[in-house]
């Protein structure tokens, strides 16, 4: 399973870089307002530091203004992935991208019949916000495994990027469901590094090496 980092913040990016771990990045408005810098200077950055998929969602709500912002998104470096909305102009502005060849990640998915949709329009990827339906009561790994389900009974090539990751728990579910992608916040990546035994492990080794006569 590939990992995104779920984030517009330089800093975290480059750490998470470090680690070797990060295969693409998300972003969206929320994140790039947090960074209060303009967002084409932003994504022109992530791009330079991340070889694989940077997503860059559009604002525009009909299907022609979509695709004349994310022709624009395009240009800012070849790795740039545009995230649609899954709403019915989104779902005609990935149709119409998908024959230009620019990769789309349809994005605000919340049941496995939008995902339905998405892969017959083109979408590269499909982004279901597992998350968000813990949040109102609803079991968000489900529809992982019936997005799973559905895309391997058709061959669909659209890659299953679970996202609104808000624990460990999330990203160790998904590997076993068998999803292609999990985008996850830093601090949540810094929580799969930690474990508590791993902790005690290090300082027992190092207070028992102390004890070892030297030579």
């Amino acid at each position: 399973m590939k990992i995104f980092i779920d984030t517009a913040n330089i800093e975290e990016i480059k750490q998470a870089q470090q680690l070797g771990l990060i295969d693409g990045v998300t972003t969206n408005p929320t994140l790039i307002a947090k960074e209060k810098r303009p967002a084409y200077e932003i994504l022109e950055q992530i791009c330079k530091i991340v070889s694989g998929p940077v997503s860059a969602e559009v604002i525009s709500q009909t299907s022609l203004e979509m695709v004349k912002e994310a022709r624009e998104l395009a240009k800012i470096a070849n790795n740039i992935v545009i995230k649609i909305p899954l709403i019915k102009e989104g779902l005609k502005a990935v149709q119409l991208l998908s024959k230009e060849n620019i990769k789309t990640n349809v994005t605000l998915c919340f049941s496995p019949s939008q995902a339905l949709l998405a892969a017959k329009a083109g979408a590269t990827y499909v982004s279901p916000f597992i998350g968000r339906l813990d949040d109102i009561s609803q079991e968000g790994m489900q529809i992982i495994k019936d997005i799973k389900k559905i895309y391997s009974n058709y061959q669909f090539k659209t890659e299953i990027i679970v996202a609104s990751v808000r624990n460990p728990m999330h990203v160790v579910e998904a590997a076993l469901i068998g999803a292609d992608i999990a985008t996850v916040p830093f601090s949540v990546i810094e929580q799969l590094i930690k474990h508590p035994l791993t902790d005690i492990g290090i300082q027992r080794f190092l207070e028992d090496y102390k004890k070892i006569p030297s030579q």
